[in-house]
């Protein structure tokens, strides 16, 4: 079984968060902050990020998928929890919702894609860092990352440069493998057979993956809903407070 950094806070109805390509489990200090109050919120670094095992070779998100319920076996002794992925996340929630419904009480994704129909900007950034590492796409990462308008602010800026460190510190050859898993994914037809109660989440000012992304998710999922938030693509960063009141609507409508 694969070493996951796992850390686990709060108390109540187990929520389990699913980061983003080249982030690690601090992109939801914000959300984790909120949710903790009422719930037992548990975050994990995707292998090959943060201070989870780095694993060699080929990666698909349906690997990371297997990931995600072989924690929620151990973490929630069996009882099924909200599972909040965003971007590289919310691909894994997908995978994770056709494979192990049992595991799941609702699914979130977040600033997420089905499929990628073009996947030379994939190849390209791959390319680059097998050139000249991770540090060379880490300013255009971040910048599609977050608004302007918040790298501005002092919060923002500090939030920048943290996403920033933690990009740079991923090895390199983990981040291809990484990223050739997310530019391959294609749920468009499994979607259709996702069960589980679903909320899509799309970022207004989301360039990385657009809002027209988000609305084919919720348009293929059975009875899912779609909410908007206005950010870019790490909307849970730019907008925590949102983000988390978003998930509470959501739970409640139930």
């Amino acid at each position: 079984m694969t070493r996951l950094n796992v850390v686990r806070e709060g108390d109540g109805p187990i929520v389990v968060l699913s980061h983003a390509l080249g982030c690690d489990l601090t992109m939801w200090d914000g959300v984790a902050a909120q949710l903790a109050r009422a719930h037992t919120v548990i975050r994990y670094d995707h292998r090959n990020h943060g201070a989870s095992e780095v694993v060699p070779g080929p990666l698909r998100i349906e690997t990371l998928a297997e990931d995600a319920a072989e924690l929620i076996r151990r973490e929630a002794g069996g009882e099924p929890v909200h599972f909040v992925g965003l971007s590289m996340g919310g691909m894994t929630a997908q995978a994770l919702a056709v494979r192990h419904p049992e595991l799941l009480k609702t699914v979130v994704i977040a600033n997420s894609s089905a499929h990628y129909p073009d996947q030379a900007p994939w190849r390209a950034r791959a390319e680059t860092v097998n050139a000249q590492g991770v540090a060379a796409i880490a300013p255009g990462a971040v910048s599609r990352w977050l608004t302007p308008d918040f790298v501005t602010t002092p919060e923002g800026a500090a939030a920048a440069k943290a996403l920033h460190d933690v990009l740079v510190r991923t090895d390199a050859q983990a981040y291809i493998a990484s990223c050739n898993a997310v530019a391959a994914i294609d749920f468009r037809e499994s979607n259709h057979r996702i069960a589980v109660p679903t909320l899509v989440i799309g970022g207004l000012r989301d360039e990385a993956t657009p809002m027209a992304m988000s609305q084919a998710i919720a348009g293929a999922i059975p009875h899912a809903q779609l909410a908007t938030i206005d950010a870019a693509h790490v909307s849970a960063v730019e907008r925590p407070v949102e983000f988390t009141q978003l998930l509470i609507d959501f739970w409640r409508s139930l």
